[in-house]
């Protein structure tokens, strides 16, 4: 995909990191946290009907198809699917659910409630409680995983998935951030592992001032990272793609465990 949707901060600039971490945690949504949390049986557990469904304007979920009546339930992994300034829920969808496959795999892809995040805009708030609520629709639905939930975006959504993915380590074990701009965690929580790639030639958010200095602050925080740079422009490649969801859904290789 390319970067059509829109871009972060003026000029081709990353955009504000201003929210610096708080000494004093604060667990609402004005720092950026998520309430909801997963269960592999929630107590209103209904199987969706596949297909893409929209949740109160909120939100589109993709349902995959069923594994057919009388097979045994197994929980979902999840995926949180961040479109870029001035995208939509629906363009987040199109670039990863090609590489989604067909089994038990959500996907779900918010709106902001204005042309891109909150925390771009000017600090964290709508765009959280809007998020939270459609997860809390989520897990009450579905049986999730709780180790199988992972937030992804691109351009400002991956600017955005990297703020929540380390404000949320509790609940997202792994984030997938393709050309991110800047992160902007208030508070942090968990060490989720963490995808990166961008493009060498990209014009909205030149590598040099973005991944190249973000990469390494993760690293120096404690996170497990995998970078890829390619050559290209503000994009996700569909190889890219299919990688990061590959590392997510494999995990670390054995050698990797304790």
């Amino acid at each position: 995909m390319t970067g059509t949707d829109g871009e972060e901060g003026a000029g081709g600039a990353p955009g504000p990191e201003r929210a610096l971490p708080h000494p004093d945690v604060g667990e609402d949504v004005s720092h950026g946290r998520l309430s909801a949390r997963p269960s592999a049986s929630p107590p209103g557990f209904a199987e969706g009907e596949p297909g893409t469904h929209h949740l109160d304007g909120r939100a589109l979920l993709r349902v995959p198809p069923s594994a057919g009546a009388g097979a045994p339930v197994r929980p979902y992994w999840l995926v949180v699917v961040l479109h870029g300034a001035g995208g939509t829920a629906e363009q987040a969808l199109t670039w990863l659910l090609p590489q989604a496959g067909s089994g038990r795999l959500l996907l779900l892809a918010p709106q902001a409630a204005g042309s891109t995040w909150d925390v771009v805009a000017g600090g964290y708030g709508p765009d959280v409680a809007r998020l939270d609520a459609a997860l809390h629709d989520v897990f009450r639905r579905f049986p999730v995983d709780p180790a199988g939930v992972a937030v992804a975006g691109f351009s400002d959504g991956a600017s955005y998935a990297l703020s929540l993915g380390l404000a949320n380590g509790d609940l997202f074990g792994a984030v997938l951030a393709f050309s991110p701009g800047f992160m902007a965690p208030m508070v942090h929580h968990g060490h989720p592992r963490v995808f990166v790639s961008h493009g060498r030639e990209d014009p909205v958010l030149p590598v040099g001032a973005c991944s190249r200095r973000l990469v390494p602050e993760l690293m120096r925080s404690g996170h497990a990272v995998t970078y890829r740079e390619f050559g290209g422009g503000h994009e996700v490649p569909p190889e890219l793609a299919t990688e990061a969801l590959r590392w997510w859904v494999d995990g670390p290789p054995a050698a990797a465990e304790p």
